[in-house]
């Protein structure tokens, strides 16, 4: 930019005259060390007297002749500084944003290869389409309006809009209108004034319609800036939408685990009874002669040991409930439940759809573009900070020492100053901020890029759990069917006098935590659901 700067020194040294004018007569221009500033600010102020000399003694026709030559003699300089920006500004243009390529894969990792990869997403429908539970939805539609991560990114986007609009405003121009009246007396016993002039009344008035300094956006810097302001509002309303994704998962996923622990619990007391009753059996044999102290003793132990089971479960229900609560926004207290665990409806089965269109679905991938985005936009808006400046101030008004002609004509006073400001030497300083927005925005385009690769992988996961679980659960279901025969049997043949306590209690004590296991294996089941639907993007769709 050195050449424009001299440029702009030859064009400024070729009107040595001095440009800032007031009252009619001309003064220095300001040039500060880091800038060439060329300030052309004709100042019309007519008094309210015919007390004036020199150049406005003359009358309003001749300061308007003078401010036709000076608007003459500049008009070659300024034409020259535009025509000089307007050839530098299209060498650094802005390109117009485009979005990185992305290699995605064909079809995820863990995916169904039997079904089409082109049907519908479970990611593509909303969380009461998938979750059937008249329960678990009451639950879900209260956390979306009062769950408390949710109405702080509710927070931060309002303030964002307001971002916006401040700066939108750098755009327009600012317009005050002031008054002011004052009203003095002075003191008869003074001393002070003119003789027969002691205790007299003045009042001084002012009225200006005042146009506040104002950059005319002739290069777009402003305009950029507003559109970054408006990526960042964008980024920050799919963050709310992330946020809400990941509400509906941790209702669902507490609701599920809650579900499972009445299960267990359920189990527990039941395995409990029986135990207790078997007890009772034992004891009647042992005081029959038919039993020893120790199958006794070995009898006990199993109902200790589901007895305690029962207070812990217990207090893992109360905690999840809580939990819940917590998600709600409500104090903690109990949850109502709908159909238990075994009862619930199959999750839909729905494909994984196209990983491409995972770059549209997922909130959190769109939130990283629109921060890129905005960074693109700053860029471009530092670059444009090597361009000339130009602003705009004026006002106009009336001005008198009475208030009673303070609206005739000789009190109407003007200004209007036009300025040009050309930065020449600022020690690197827009270098830097250029080098510093561009590292942003490879920092932003890397985050971008690493977001895609994560979802890709949180897709892939989810898949290959579902699957498995699903598995898990089938062998585990033909496990417990397979131990509870056993179990029946070995009592059987315990009572029959032909087998020893201890295989029926082993029997018993296997049959027990298979089917806590099992308990276990459904929910996970439901679980790694939850995780596929929120992996691939759903949950925020109303």
């Amino acid at each position: 930019m050195d050449w424009l700067g001299g440029i702009i020194q030859r064009a400024c040294g070729a009107t040595s005259q001095a440009l800032h004018w007031h009252r009619g007569r001309p003064a220095r221009n300001e040039r500060g060390p880091r800038t060439a500033a060329l300030k052309f600010s004709p100042v019309r102020i007519l008094a309210p007297s015919g007390a004036r000399s020199g150049r406005d003694a003359h009358g309003p026709s001749e300061e308007l002749e003078w401010l036709r030559c000076r608007l003459r003699e500049m008009k070659g300089v300024i034409s020259a500084i535009v025509i000089v920006s307007l050839l530098s500004g299209s060498t650094m243009a802005q390109k117009k944003y485009e979005r990185p390529a992305v290699k995605t894969p064909d079809t995820f990792r863990g995916a169904d290869v039997v079904a089409p990869t082109d049907q519908t997403s479970i990611g593509d429908l909303k969380w009461f389409e998938v979750f059937k539970d008249q329960e678990l939805q009451k639950l879900v539609r209260t956390a979306m309006v009062q769950n408390y991560d949710l109405r702080l990114a509710v927070a931060r986007i309002n303030a964002a809009r307001a971002n916006v609009g401040l700066a939108r405003s750098n755009q327009f121009p600012q317009v005050d209108v002031g008054a002011d009246l004052t009203t003095t007396r002075t003191s008869a016993n003074s001393g002070s004034g003119a003789p027969g002039q002691a205790g007299r009344k003045r009042s001084f008035g002012e009225v200006f319609l005042s146009l506040l300094t104002f950059e005319v956006d002739l290069w777009g810097r402003r305009k950029q800036q507003t559109k970054a302001a408006r990526a960042q509002l964008a980024s920050t309303e799919e963050d709310r939408k992330t946020v809400a994704t990941v509400v509906v998962s941790d209702v669902a996923t507490n609701y599920f685990n809650l579900l499972e622990l009445d299960l267990e619990l359920e189990i527990a007391k039941d395995t409990l009874s029986a135990r207790e009753e078997s007890l009772r059996i034992i004891r009647a044999r042992q005081q029959g002669g038919l039993a020893t102290m120790l199958e006794v003793r070995q009898a006990e132990e199993l109902v200790y040991q589901a007895s305690q089971t029962i207070p812990d479960t217990e207090r893992l229900t109360e905690q999840t409930e809580n939990q819940i609560n917590l998600l709600l926004g409500n104090n903690p207290g109990p949850i109502t439940r709908g159909a238990s665990l075994s009862e619930q409806k199959e999750l839909p089965a729905v494909p994984a759809g196209l990983p491409s269109s995972l770059l549209e679905r997922r909130p959190d991938i769109r939130s990283a573009e629109q921060l890129l985005i905005s960074e693109n936009a700053l860029v471009s808006a530092a670059k444009k900070a090597y361009f000339p400046t130009i602003s705009l101030t004026g006002a106009f008004g009336f001005q008198s020492d009475s208030l009673s002609n303070l609206f005739s004509g000789p009190s109407r006073a003007w200004s209007f100053i036009p300025q040009i400001t050309q930065p020449i030497f600022t020690a690197g300083r827009l270098k830097s901020n250029v080098n510093f927005e561009k590292a942003q925005r490879e920092y932003a385009l890397a985050q971008y890029q690493q977001t895609i690769q994560t979802a890709f992988s949180d897709v892939s996961n989810a898949l290959v759990q579902y699957r498995r679980v699903k598995e898990i659960r089938t062998q585990q279901e033909l496990l417990v069917t397979s131990l509870r025969d056993a179990s029946r049997l070995a009592h059987l043949r315990y009572e029959g006098g032909v087998d020893t306590l201890l295989n029926a209690l082993v029997a018993d004590t296997s049959l027990f935590n298979a089917e806590l296991s099992l308990a276990q294996t459904k929910r996970n089941e439901l679980l790694s659901l939850v995780q596929l639907y929120k992996a691939l993007g759903g949950g925020w769709q109303q």
